[in-house]
């Protein structure tokens, strides 16, 4: 069975800014488009299966695709990831502060331009986490399509990106596409929908391999949380966040107490003040924790020590910016980057595997 959860995402949330993917930053100044020209031929060239026109009807209303892509930018989260898994080289592509800093690739992105062949991309300025589109950018970038599945478009940005390219954004509401859905709108909208189909398959054999190494994982109870000692409290993901639902395919369940708890009204995360934490119960806790000082510390104080798993030394721990972006939310680049899974295998084998 594949893993497909819904995700939904709070952009611009201040409380909860620390847990997005997404930062302000300065704008930059973009690359020119001369510059990118030499990817024409790598962005798009061969390997559609599918027959064009392609109309993809979504939120903000019908786009057709009249011909294979050749320059193709992304915006917002995932589809840069999707292009590129499917064989497509963006031409320009949105930055991601929060992870790598200004004008610089995610290095599973990095990586896959490097392994294409292909020329990097602009890199759109986003200074304000997708509340602000760069117009004159896509403009000196030239796109033939702008994929945006996963981004918080409002109509208006999306009708003056339409004037520049065909645009596909959302299928229902902003920043809540299912990581999954990202790569298949992404690869349908390439007309690549059967290399599209494999990555998914990929991602399901990958899970279900670890499942079948470590039987001992089956059925055990976890809460994913970030402490926030300032505030007081910690941020709890619920199994409607893709970092929880995707685990689920190597065995573990979100723990019953997770649930109990929620006051998210089905949303993605809720906060439990430090008087609460000791009904968080649960096998294991997994942490993420942004820089090495804060994992090294992880479970030192009193608070966190009355959460059961902590007190018992049953934390596996996601550490730097970088590897949580990998799983939160998981993109099909990204889902096996080292300090990411597979990392949070290691830790459970170590607590859960035979001596």
């Amino acid at each position: 069975m594949r893993l497909r959860r819904s995700l939904t995402t709070a952009v611009g949330l201040t409380a909860a800014a620390a847990l997005t993917l997404t930062a302000c930053s300065d704008s930059g100044e973009p690359e020119a488009a001369d510059d990118a020209a030499a990817t024409d031929e790598a962005t798009a060239a061969d390997g559609a299966t599918d027959e064009f026109p392609i109309t993809i009807t979504h939120a903000l209303g019908e786009t057709t695709i009249e011909s294979e892509p050749e320059r193709v930018a992304t915006w917002g989260w995932g589809s840069t990831e999707a292009a590129l898994a499917v064989g497509v080289a963006p031409v320009g592509v949105a930055e991601q502060v929060f992870t790598v800093g200004e004008q610089a690739l995610i290095p599973w992105v990095a990586d896959e331009y490097e392994a294409l062949g292909a020329e990097e991309p602009v890199i759109f300025t986003d200074p304000e986490a997708g509340a602000t589109v760069p117009y004159e950018e896509f403009v000196e970038a030239d796109p033939d399509l702008i994929l945006a599945p996963y981004s918080g478009l409002t109509e208006e940005q999306y009708d003056v990106l339409s004037d520049i390219a065909p645009v596909v954004a959302y299928p229902e509401a902003p920043w809540t596409t299912p990581w999954d859905e990202i790569i298949t709108i992404t690869a349908e909208a390439l007309g690549r929908s059967e290399a599209g189909d494999q990555v998914l398959a990929d991602i399901d054999t990958y899970f279900a391999d670890h499942a079948a190494e470590h039987p001992e994982l089956e059925g055990k109870t976890f809460a994913a949380i970030v402490d926030s000692p300032s505030e007081g409290l910690v941020y709890v993901y619920t199994p409607a966040d893709p970092r929880v639902s995707i685990l689920e395919g190597l065995g573990v369940v979100s723990a019953p107490s997770v649930e109990e708890l929620d006051t998210s009204d089905g949303g993605f995360y809720y906060t439990l003040s430090y008087e609460e934490l000791d009904k968080l119960d649960s096998d294991f806790v997994i942490a993420y924790t942004y820089t090495e000082e804060e994992a090294e510390t992880f479970g030192e104080s009193d608070e966190l020590q009355a959460i059961p798993a902590v007190a018992a030394g049953d934390v596996v721990k996601v550490v730097g910016n970088v590897a949580v972006s990998s799983v939160s939310p998981p993109t099909a680049l990204s889902y096996d980057w080292p300090d990411g899974v597979p990392a949070i295998v290691d830790q459970l084998a170590a607590l859960y595997g035979e001596d």
